[in-house]
């Protein structure tokens, strides 16, 4: 039988696959409009504030380099990004978002807004904070600890 935090550890697990699941499936519908799927905007929403190269974005995003240099080729070919040279290293070019990308996200906002408010009125807004620090810190105690090394 397992014991308690082992059973605390899986119910968590399960319960961020299936969040996970949901979320993709939710951004999926949010993005369709503006012409994205979920995964352009999680790439162009890497990139907002400032250009990255695609390391700094898979990092960001938790997922492998190849599969963000995929995605951020086929923006830059729509036209919803542009690679930029880095002063920082000559071979990895800086992903930025164009003025089109930038208007695609802008495309979005409203129904993720009223989204956004649905999900606050349901769970109420303090517990709804509450559960976005929870789930923040169980990703960085996870990001902390290595499988490999265990404690005795």
């Amino acid at each position: 039988m397992e014991n308690s935090e082992q059973q605390l550890f899986s119910t968590a697990a399960i319960t961020s696959f299936r969040l996970n699941g949901q979320f993709l499936a939710l951004a999926e519908k949010l993005a369709e409009p503006a012409g994205l799927t979920a995964a352009w905007w999680q790439v162009l929403g890497a990139v907002l504030r400032e250009p990255l190269p695609v390391a700094g974005i898979a990092r960001t995003m938790g997922v492998t380099r190849q599969s963000v240099q995929r995605i951020a080729d086929l923006l830059v070919a729509r036209n919803l990004a542009e690679y930029r040279p880095n002063p920082a290293h000559r071979r990895a070019k800086l992903v930025a978002v164009t003025d089109a990308g930038r208007a695609a996200i802008d495309r979005i906002g409203p129904r993720h807004a009223e989204f956004a408010t649905r999900l606050a009125k349901q769970m109420g807004q303090d517990r709804l904070a509450e559960i976005v620090q929870a789930i923040t810190d169980l990703s960085a105690a996870v990001d902390l600890l290595d499988i490999d090394s265990e404690s005795r």
